[in-house]
């Protein structure tokens, strides 16, 4: 029963990181969509207003006598010298303004096709969410069920569960420490770092919750990113993007406020506090709290403020 929860939860937090992955690209491609729709429209208004200037510069003309033929122009003009240059400045208007309206017109195509795009790639992530969401869904119910088989075991096997639990942790923390692990960390956190850890410190007890990034509940990685962001420091919002994009230190060096990420898929984070102890927020059912730091197994440390 221990295993099979212990697995049911990776599942859970793999497809919810997955899942917040998700709800931040679908984000990022709805603003760029309002983005170009912007710029689409103001293309259109300065190609319109610019044929409208040109039309109205073409009748002016037209009225002012230039739209004549040149030859009965320069017979009509006591100046042929002026006529020959008014003539020139023309045509050289024309061909600016032609040459003016055919760039925004491309311009204007080149901004509608990527608005097509970006309307393609806002479907595909819509539907990604949406799986994302329902394979989420099955696994909340088997976590569902397979707590409630635990709930109906007798009291004392409960407490059995509960004590092989902290004890494979103690015992994993045990061994990372005798391998030396602690012997070169770092004991002082950065200026952004404590703050981080101060603000990671002040949600203990609050519980963990699917996607959430505060202030009544968090995921591993909404705890993560919102300790550094009240740190002043903005960085993904999910663990496996907190891997792939911070600056990697090695285990042996880590100081307080670095991010301890876990498992081989990278799908659980931790802020590092100093003394072999991590602040988490574990998983469903369970609140923020203070646990051992290689209580899980470590994929490796990542530094926020290098």
């Amino acid at each position: 029963m221990h295993a099979q929860l212990q697995r049911l939860y990776h599942d859970a937090e793999v497809a919810t990181e997955k899942y917040n992955a998700v709800e931040g690209e679908l984000s990022r491609q709805r603003k760029r969509l309002r983005e170009l729709d912007a710029q689409v429209k103001t293309a259109e208004a300065r190609l319109a207003g610019l044929r409208k200037k040109a039309g109205a510069a073409a009748r002016a003309q037209y009225r002012g006598g230039a739209g004549l033929p040149a030859e009965i122009q320069f017979v009509l003009t006591p100046d042929l010298r002026r006529a020959l240059e008014a003539a020139s400045r023309t045509r050289q208007a024309q061909h600016s303004t032609a040459n003016l309206i055919s760039t925004l017109a491309t311009t204007r195509q080149t901004v509608r096709d990527r608005r097509a795009a970006a309307a393609v790639e806002l479907k595909r992530v819509e539907t990604s969410r949406h799986t994302l969401s329902v394979q989420r869904k099955k696994i909340e119910k088997r976590i569902a069920d397979a707590k409630q088989t635990e709930s109906r075991l007798a009291a004392d096997q409960r407490r059995d569960l509960a004590a092989l639990e902290q004890q494979e942790a103690a015992e994993a923390q045990a061994k990372w420490v005798q391998a030396g692990s602690l012997r070169h960390v770092g004991t002082e956190a950065g200026p952004a770092g404590r703050k981080a850890i101060a603000f990671a410190a002040a949600q203990i007890g609050k519980p963990y919750v699917w996607g959430a990034e505060g202030p009544d509940g968090f995921d591993c990685s909404g705890l993560t990113s919102q300790a550094w962001l009240h740190a002043g420091v903005v960085i993904p919002r999910t663990s496996q993007e907190q891997w792939r994009r911070l600056e990697r230190v090695p285990i042996k060096y880590m100081r307080p406020g670095d991010l301890i990420i876990y498992f081989d898929d990278a799908s659980h984070v931790g802020i590092y506090i100093g003394d072999g102890e991590i602040i988490q927020a574990p998983r469903p059912g369970r609140n923020v709290y203070v646990s051992p730091v290689a209580s899980m197994a470590i994929l490796g440390v990542v530094r926020p403020d290098a």
